[in-house]
């Protein structure tokens, strides 16, 4: 089975980029207990003060699936509308090398 790389671009609203990743924060905790969740971090851009990226790595389409489906991916709607400038744009990727595989 391959890992799984997702790449999220998620656009602020101005001036509400700290408000969009403390909403983000109870998917973080959940990720902990997550099986098959094995990276999830929460970015700042360092160029565009409204944006976010998340960096996601999985075991397999399975563990995303469980992840994509979970009830903590659900309740992320409420959590950020009104701070996000659009839908989060995801980049799916395969991993082919390097450190840390």
């Amino acid at each position: 089975m391959s890992k799984i790389v997702v790449i999220a671009k998620i656009p602020c609203q101005p001036g509400k980029r700290d408000e969009a990743a403390a909403g983000l924060q109870p998917m973080l905790d959940h990720v902990e207990n997550e099986e098959g969740t094995l990276e999830y971090l929460l970015l700042k851009d360092s160029t565009d003060e409204d944006v976010l990226w998340m960096y996601e790595v999985y075991a397999d389409q399975a563990s995303f699936d469980a992840h994509a489906g979970s009830e903590a991916m659900k309740s992320l709607g409420h959590a950020l509308g009104g701070v996000l400038a659009g839908r989060p744009e995801l980049i799916f990727t395969t991993p082919v090398g390097g450190k840390g595989l």
